[in-house]
């Protein structure tokens, strides 16, 4: 999803919160991290889940093959994204699957306490923006351009907008530079937080069935898209430097060359859980055909992975190598 692309929300607290995970653990239990297995075993291995079900598909393909391949005992853990690089250093959290920039927290946790390192891309590409739906373009040809965008505010007009268009955002731990982008193209628009991914797809869905106007965040890879082609926004194009004052910020969002990132201790440890991690590479293509299995289709995050990994057992069987 994203910080920067998902900047999370560094005033939550720390790590020791006690925030329910999956499978019952806490972030703040004792356990071990991965690092604990020697001598290739794999131990214990504690892997964040961020709040999307694009990770969610990661996680639950990656904790299935280090159980049933690995033999490994996965713990999940249900974690913000600031809150999960937290992990690193007590050995709480080994591995953050999908990261979206985050070049302040690389700074501070990889370059000044050196409590975790990168390990490579996931494959997939992740893209932030602003979108409408499809009928919207339809009778609205030039409303993609964000110039074009205070002659429409009023449509958008909500109950929590006011006087001012509505832009709706998903959760607030989200990567997001919408308020300063209002405020510095000077866009008749107010912020509306939905609360999470999946308030931000029913209100595109029911936008595009029943023909209501409606503009907000959303993201790639989302298997929403095979639903309904959101539309993109065209904001000003964005250049290598143009989003480093966060006050200041006037352009689109960066594409993302999405990555993961891992403790150092779980780096050294030997565990063949970080080498999966390391080498644990697929397509958007793969990521959303399994977060439809659970967001859609309503599988457990167990058989939706079971049921991508035996569809594609080659692909697996080259992480394993």
């Amino acid at each position: 999803m994203a910080r920067h692309w998902r900047a999370g929300a560094a005033g939550l607290a720390v790590l020791g919160l006690t925030l329910t995970a999956c499978g019952g653990a806490k972030v703040g239990d004792s356990s071990e991290a991965g690092g604990s297995g020697s001598s290739g075993k794999c131990g214990t291995f504690n892997l964040a889940v961020n709040p999307w079900v694009g990770y969610e598909a990661d996680a639950a393909v990656v904790a299935y093959v280090a159980e049933h391949d690995l033999k490994c005992k996965v713990t999940k853990k249900d974690l913000k994204e600031e809150i999960a690089w937290q992990g690193f250093g007590t050995g709480e959290v080994d591995a953050i699957l999908e990261n979206w920039g985050h070049e302040d927290l690389k700074k501070k946790y990889i370059t000044q306490q050196k409590t975790a390192v990168e390990a490579g891309s996931t494959g997939n590409k992740g893209v932030i923006g602003w979108f409408v739906p499809p009928w919207m373009v339809k009778k609205y040809p030039d409303i993609t351009d964000w110039k074009n965008l205070n002659k429409y505010a009023s449509l958008f007009k909500t109950s929590e907008s006011g006087d001012k268009g509505q832009l709706l955002d998903g959760d607030p731990s989200y990567v997001t530079n919408d308020e300063a982008l209002v405020k510095n193209l000077k866009l008749n628009f107010k912020v509306v937080q939905g609360g999470s991914e999946t308030s931000l797809i029913q209100s595109f869905r029911q936008a595009e069935q029943k023909k209501t106007p409606f503009i907000g965040y959303f993201y790639s890879p989302q298997w929403f898209f095979s639903e309904v082609p959101l539309v993109r926004v065209d904001l000003p194009k964005y250049t290598a430097g143009c989003d480093a004052d966060p006050a200041k910020v006037a352009c689109d969002y960066p594409d993302y060359d999405l990555d993961k990132i891992v403790s150092a201790k779980f780096a050294k440890s030997g565990s063949p859980a970080y080498d999966l991690v390391k080498k644990f590479n697929w397509t958007n293509d793969d990521q959303n055909v399994v977060a439809k299995y659970i967001a859609v289709d309503k599988m457990t995050p167990d058989a939706a992975a079971k049921k991508w990994v035996d569809a594609n057992r080659a692909k697996v069987d080259a992480w394993l190598k």
